[in-house]
């Protein structure tokens, strides 16, 4: 039934994220865009200056580095949860 679901999202908000992973966060963040956008190209969305869905235009379908700072903070608070959840889980990340 979906009006009862209740998301319930592993709790990260004690994890702190090392500053030598900022490097990784902006790769991350590019590549959920990458992902993204390749993905809604390949379900016929184009770009277009206003997202309109029965035309399937997107003013996001541009690279990465040219997109807007809250653009690219969508995909990097993606990217900092992910990170956040491997570490709460007890995994480690290295080089």
């Amino acid at each position: 039934m979906k009006n009862e679901y209740t998301p319930q999202p592993v709790d990260t908000s004690d994890v702190r994220l090392p500053e030598e992973l900022n490097v990784l966060i902006e790769k991350m963040s590019k590549n959920v865009h990458e992902v993204w956008a390749e993905g809604r190209i390949r379900q016929g969305w184009t770009y277009g200056p206003q997202r309109d869905d029965t035309l399937k235009t997107h003013p996001c379908l541009i690279p990465y580095e040219e997109l807007t700072e809250e653009e690219k903070d969508y995909d990097r608070n993606t990217s900092i949860g992910t990170l956040k959840l491997i570490l709460k889980l007890g995994f480690k990340i290295s080089r």
